[in-house]
Formats: structure tokens, sequence, C-alpha cells
């Protein structure tokens, strides 16, 4: 079973990635880690890609395309994978559908999980990091014993860069100018799934294992 997650920064397509990957025993794959993973193991993908890195620039999408079929081609993948967060535009999409046709081999699904954006700003903007060990908290879904202050180590939370209204705003504004696009072209291929995002995580893992099958 060959998925995507597809979904808005904040629509938690990656939790339910996680939880899919346990439940079907498939690999969770981000373009992240596969960075990281090469430029660790100094291969020569990931050598090509952390000289990009270096300079501030993005990685090429030739030389994501083939460090994702780098790592699609290993043992785990066999029966199977996630791909969270890849492809990220309609070029990364084309690519990614004829380097997976050159090996005769189709996606299966492409889950989409849907959340209007004024949620998503909401559910981002309650997030807080604790300052000393990094553990995360939500004021509202899952709030420190006493507020601003961690309960594993005691040090003060704070609201990250990235969680600001402000900040969620603009990530979504480019979320919807390059990464929207997709749903429409994965729903010509007739592979696209919708679900609402907004349910309680076990039901939105239930609508999901609905489509997948038991």
């Amino acid at each position: 079973m060959k998925i995507i997650m597809l979904g808005a920064p904040g629509a938690g397509k990656g939790t339910q990635a996680e939880m899919i990957a346990e439940k079907y025993d498939l690999p969770h794959i981000s373009t992240g880690d596969i960075f990281r993973a090469n430029i660790k193991a100094g291969t020569e993908l990931g050598n090509k890609a952390k000289a990009y890195m270096d300079k501030g620039q993005l990685v090429p999408d030739s030389l994501t395309i083939d460090l994702v079929m780098d790592r699609l081609s290993q043992p785990d993948c066999d029966g199977g994978y996630i791909l969270d967060g890849f492809p990220r535009t309609i070029p990364q999409a084309v690519s990614l559908t004829k380097a997976l046709r050159d090996r005769g081999e189709t996606l299966d699904y492409a889950i989409n999980v849907h959340v209007p954006d004024e949620r998503i700003v909401s559910r981002m903007s309650g997030r807080r990091a604790c300052s000393g060990c990094g553990q995360t908290y939500h004021m509202v879904f899952a709030p420190p014993k006493t507020e601003g202050i961690c309960n594993k180590c005691g040090s003060e939370l704070f609201l990250r860069d990235d969680d600001k209204p402000e900040t969620v705003k603009k990530r979504l504004a480019v979320y919807h100018n390059q990464t929207q696009p997709l749903i429409e072209y994965y729903g010509k291929q007739r592979i696209l799934r919708t679900v609402d995002g907004t349910k309680d995580m076990e039901d939105v893992f239930q609508d999901i294992t609905n489509i997948l099958g038991a």
C-alpha cells in the first residue's frame, strides 16, 4: 500500500501518518528524514543536497526526487510506504508519478486531511514549547499542570515563532499557492480521499482506516 499524506501545516497529517505506519507496519518517510540520513551517512546524494543547504538554497526537485526514489528502493518499502511532506508542488508530483511509472508502480491513495485555515491558526497559536527540554503542550488540548511551566523539568514555556498567528498565516498562504493544487492533481488520478481533520484525532484515524481497510 503506497500512500501520500496531504494537508496544510498544522492539519495533523504527520500524526495520522505515524498512526497509519504503526497500524499497517509501513515505513513513514519524510524528505527531512531522507536528507538528514543521507547527509549523516555521507552519501553522494547527501553531499549534493548538503552543498545546496549550506548555501541556504532549496534542494532542486531533480535531486530531491533522486533521494526519495533511492529511499523507496530500500527493502523495507517493498510492502508499501507513507510519504509525508512530499511532493509539495505539481512539478514534484509529476516527477514522482513518472519515476514510479518507470518502475512499474503507482500510488494507491492520496489522503487529504482537511482543516479550515481559521482552525489551523487557532490550533497552532495554542501550542507552547518548553525552553528547557523541548516538550510541547497545547493550552487547550494538552495544557501543562501549572500554566506556563513544563511538567517535566519546570522550565518556562514559550510560543515558538513558527506558531505565531502571523507566521502561520504566511505558511498557509504558501501552502495554498504551491501545495493545494496537488488535491486537484491527485483527484484527477482518482486516488484522492479527503477526511475531516477537525474531528478528534482518533475519529480522523478511524475515517482513514475505513478508507484503507482494516
